[in-house]
C-alpha cells in the first residue's frame, strides 16, 4: 500500500488490515469515532482492539507497561 493510497481507507479498514496480519503483536487504541480535526473538546470514547496473537490478560499487561512508561516521562 502506497502512502497516497491510505487516504482512500477509513481508520477502521486500516485497523482491520493490521489486525488480520499474523505478524502483528500489539494493541490498537483509537477513538470510537473518526476525528476530523485536532480539537479534543469533549470527552472521547476510546476502543481497544487486538488480534488472536494476544489474549485479554496479555493485552492488559501490555497496556499497563505502556501506561507506566508514559507515567515515567516528564510531559
Amino acid at each position: 500500500m502506497q502512502g497516497s493510497e491510505l487516504a482512500f481507507y477509513s481508520n477502521q479498514e486500516l485497523i482491520d488490515e493490521l489486525l488480520r496480519r499474523t505478524t502483528f503483536l500489539g494493541v490498537v487504541v483509537h477513538s470510537a469515532e473518526e476525528i476530523r480535526n485536532r480539537q479534543w473538546g469533549a470527552e472521547r470514547v476510546m476502543r481497544v482492539q487486538f488480534n488472536e496473537n494476544l489474549n485479554t490478560e496479555q493485552a492488559s499487561r501490555l497496556l499497563d507497561v505502556v501506561a507506566a512508561q508514559l507515567g515515567d516521562r516528564s510531559l
